[in-house]
C-alpha cells in the first residue's frame, strides 16, 4: 500500500514538473527579453525635455517653514514634478539663525527634511555654506551627507561634473565664500569658524580646476554664497566687495560663464560689462528683501520670494525666475 502510494505521488510530481517546465519553455521561446530600467516607465521620463541638464537654485531658505519657506518649497515641489530636474543647488544659509550645532540637530527636521517633502524634490542636493551657517558648526552640514541620501556636501568646498547626454560637461565649482572675508576673522561668531582655513589654498585650487583645457566642457559655473554684484542692500558691502576683490580675476581668467549666488534675499541677474560672466542671485528661498531701481548692470531684479530654474543643453543656458504663487517672473537665454 505504501509502495504503490509512493508510485503515485513520484508520477504526480513528474508530471506536474514536466508540465511546468513545457510552460516555462514556452514562455521564454514566446517572448523576447526585455531590458526594462525603473527609469525607462517612470512617469518623469515622459515630461517634455527642456535641455540635456535641468536644475533648481534656492538659497538662504531655512527657518523653520516660516516667512514663505513652505510656499517656496510647495511651488518648487510643483515645478520639478512637471519639469525634467537632475538636482537642486542651494546657495547658502541653509539654517537660520545661526546654523546647525551637529548632523543630529532637530533643525534638519524642521528646516529641511519636513519641509522639501515632494517626491520630485528627492533628488540629490548640492549645497555650499553661508555666513549664518558660519555661526555654529560648518562641518556638521559636510557630515550630514553620512546621514542623508540626497544631502551631497562631501567638503565645504568641492566640484562636480556633468553630462550633456553625449554632447559635452557642464563642470560646477561650490566654493565657501566665507574665508574669503578678512573682516570674518576678527568677528566673534565667524572667527572661530574660518579660523585655518586659508582662502589662498581654494582660490588656488578653484584656479586649477577651472583652468581646464578639456574640450568637453562646454560651460563653467561656480556657485559661491556671497554675491560678486548685486543690487540689493549689499551692493558697496564689505563682503561684496572682499569677494569680488579676490574671485571676479578667477572667475574672468578662467572664462567662467557664470556666477550663482545667495545672500541678497532677491532674485537677480546681473550681467556687468566686459565681463565674460553673468551673475545670478537666487537668496529668497524664505525672506525678500529690497533692490534698487535703474542700475545699469541690471537685467532683472525682484524683491520676491522664489527660486531659479536652468535648463542646459551644449549652446545655451536657459534660466527662469519663479515665485512663491508658481509664477514665471523672468525668462533668459543665454548662448555660447
Amino acid at each position: 500500500m505504501k509502495r504503490r502510494q509512493f508510485l503515485k505521488n513520484t508520477i504526480s510530481t513528474t508530471i506536474g514538473t514536466g508540465i511546468a517546465s513545457s510552460a516555462l519553455a514556452n514562455l521564454s521561446l514566446s517572448h523576447h527579453i526585455t531590458n526594462i530600467d525603473s527609469k525607462d516607465i517612470d512617469a518623469r521620463s515622459n515630461l517634455e525635455q527642456e535641455g540635456l541638464l535641468n536644475f533648481v537654485a534656492i538659497g538662504d531658505w531655512g527657518r523653520n517653514g516660516a516667512d514663505h519657506q513652505l510656499q517656496v518649497a510647495k511651488q518648487m515641489g510643483d515645478w520639478v514634478t512637471n519639469h525634467p530636474n537632475d538636482f537642486i543647488v542651494s546657495t547658502g544659509d541653509n539654517f537660520y539663525p545661526s546654523g546647525v550645532i551637529s548632523e543630529h540637530d532637530p533643525l534638519w527636521h524642521y528646516s529641511f527634511e519636513n519641509v522639501y517633502t515632494d517626491f520630485a524634490l528627492q533628488w540629490d542636493w548640492y549645497p555650499i555654506l553661508g555666513n549664518h551657517d558660519y555661526k555654529s558648526d560648518p562641518d556638521a552640514q559636510v557630515r550630514y551627507t553620512k546621514i542623508s541620501r540626497r544631502w551631497k556636501m562631501p567638503a565645504r568646498y568641492y566640484s562636480k561634473t556633468f553630462n550633456l547626454k553625449g554632447k559635452g560637461k557642464v563642470l560646477i565649482a561650490f566654493i565657501d565664500t566665507n574665508p574669503m572675508i578678512p573682516e570674518f576673522y576678527k568677528n566673534s561668531e565667524y572667527g572661530p569658524h574660518v579660523a585655518g582655513q586659508y582662502p589662498e589654498k581654494q582660490l588656488e585650487w578653484l584656479d586649477k580646476l577651472l583652468s581646464t583645457q578639456d574640450p568637453n566642457i562646454k560651460w563653467k559655473i561656480v556657485v559661491g554664497h556671497h554675491p560678486i554684484y548685486t543690487v540689493g542692500p549689499r551692493t558697496n558691502n564689505y563682503d561684496t566687495l572682499a569677494v569680488r576683490k579676490v574671485l571676479e580675476v578667477v572667475l574672468q581668467k578662467n572664462k567662467v560663464d557664470v556666477y550663482l549666488s545667495g545672500h541678497d534675499h532677491s532674485l537677480q541677474h546681473i550681467k556687468v560689462e566686459n565681463m565674460n560672466f553673468h551673475q545670478f542671485v537666487s537668496g529668497s528661498g524664505s525672506e525678500a528683501t529690497p533692490v534698487k531701481a535703474g542700475l545699469e548692470i541690471t537685467k532683472f531684479a525682484a524683491s520676491d520670494y522664489g527660486f531659479m530654474y536652468f535648463a542646459i543643453d551644449d549652446k545655451c543656458i536657459s534660466a527662469k525666475v519663479i515665485n512663491h504663487q508658481g509664477i514665471k517672473l523672468y525668462d533668459t537665454t543665454i548662448h555660447k
